[in-house]
């Protein structure tokens, strides 16, 4: 019988992994099956953050909207602004509403006035 040779196959996902795990430390870089179990990891880590940036984000808009409303002595909360906001049929997103309450805090006024009741 003659000798049959490996083929490149697992040579080339072995190759493929190892690039993906190239700036892990340790033996998660250099063992295969630490390799492939950290690889696991990292897209499970990523996937699963991907959805919490989102929630991340939308707390912090939060934040500041309801911070600068605060601050400008409007006597209604965040719930009662983004309340009449809809009532009004003003369609401006949490992101849009933090970026003027950093950058242009009067009007965040504005708005907060035209919508009062």
């Amino acid at each position: 019988m003659t000798r049959i040779k490996r083929g490149y196959i697992a040579r080339r996902r072995r190759t493929k992994l190892r690039l993906f795990a190239s700036s892990f430390r340790g033996a998660h870089s250099r063992l295969t099956r630490t390799m492939t179990q950290q690889r696991i990891r990292a897209l499970v880590s990523a996937h699963r953050d991907r959805s919490k940036r989102k929630r991340d984000f939308r707390r912090l808009w939060i934040t500041r909207i309801n911070a600068v409303i605060h601050e400008m002595g409007v006597f209604y909360s965040y719930n009662r602004f983004i309340h009449n906001l809809y009532k009004k049929q003003l369609l401006l997103n949490r992101k849009i509403l933090a970026q003027i309450a950093l950058l242009n805090r009067n009007c965040l006024y504005t708005i907060s006035n035209e919508i009062k009741e």
